[in-house]
């Protein structure tokens, strides 16, 4: 485990995140008229069903808060937009990021919008362990697993803050997709948590994406954004993702793979496709995205 390099990843999110937010156009009256920053895949997975069908659509028509009653712990959880949106399905939420400029984003959106949530500010290996196992769900998405330093204390720490039948939920970007750089040339390792310094930090990928990680309406913002901190991230395949999980004690239930990345333009030739996905123009389609749901054993 590296603390001392999450604090420097803490760094650089620090950061990027005002870069990234400048680009959302009132994201807050987007969430207050029922808008959502989530896809359906993640929203099949907390539910258990699918993979696919537009879920969300059908939530949004049907009034229902299917998350009623739950409680949720999202980590890490960036600036909070997700988070909300999970508590619009009627979650009891908590977010946890490192980044005490992605909380106060995080604090500041759900103020605006009148969206219950509790939000902290710590790394994630000492703030679990302080927990009680008193949450339903926790969920992880979207590029959280290539900051984690051991996923073996991860994932049993995970375990421990899940009550007796609850389940954890990830959807990521595959890592197979994550070994190619901006340019498309096989450049990081795949497996065993191998680590990988980025010494140009986190990148303005929300400018790169456009509407699809700004569903609110994209705007200019911030232009030609460059980190001036390093990252230092770890690579970790499949088989160590579900290896750890199955080492904490968690029953797996359903693993998927997805030909396309939501939201992200995760390669330079991806072409964004309708519901805010990107995947190759033509051709084979290796896998972008992959999700999973483990279960604690009652």
């Amino acid at each position: 485990m590296r603390r001392d390099l999450h604090q420097h990843n803490r760094l650089a999110w620090d950061a990027a995140t005002p870069a990234h937010s400048s680009h959302k156009h009132d994201e807050a009256g987007f969430l207050r008229a029922g808008g959502t920053t989530l896809f359906d895949d993640e929203v099949h997975l907390l539910l258990g069903t699918g993979p696919e069908g537009h879920v969300l659509e059908d939530l949004r028509e049907s009034g229902a808060r299917p998350l009623a009653g739950l409680r949720l712990l999202h980590a890490p959880c960036n600036a909070g937009q997700d988070t909300l949106c999970l508590a619009q399905l009627g979650a009891d939420v908590t977010g946890v990021d490192i980044s005490p400029t992605a909380i106060v984003a995080a604090e500041t959106l759900a103020e605006a919008t009148g969206i219950a949530a509790r939000f902290a500010v710590a790394d994630l290996y000492d703030w679990l362990p302080a927990q009680e196992p008193g949450f339903d769900l926790v969920f992880m998405s979207y590029g959280a697993l290539i900051w984690m330093s051991d996923l073996d204390a991860l994932f049993a720490a995970v375990a421990a803050v899940l009550k007796p039948g609850g389940r954890f939920v990830g959807i990521e970007f595959h890592p197979l997709a994550q070994m190619y750089d901006e340019q498309g040339r096989l450049a990081y390792p795949y497996m065993g948590g191998a680590h990988v310094v980025g010494p140009t930090g986190v990148g303005d990928y929300v400018a790169n994406s456009g509407g699809a990680l700004a569903p609110s309406g994209f705007q200019e913002g911030q232009v030609g954004f460059k980190n001036p901190h390093a990252t230092h991230e770890f690579s970790w395949g499949v088989a160590d993702i579900l290896g750890a999980q199955l080492r904490a004690g968690l029953a797996l239930e359903v693993v998927r793979e997805y030909p396309y990345a939501n939201g992200c333009k995760i390669w330079p030739d991806l072409v964004e496709q309708p519901g805010r996905r990107f995947a190759p123009a033509g051709g084979a389609v290796p896998p972008l995205m992959f999700g999973w749901s483990s279960r604690r054993p009652e």
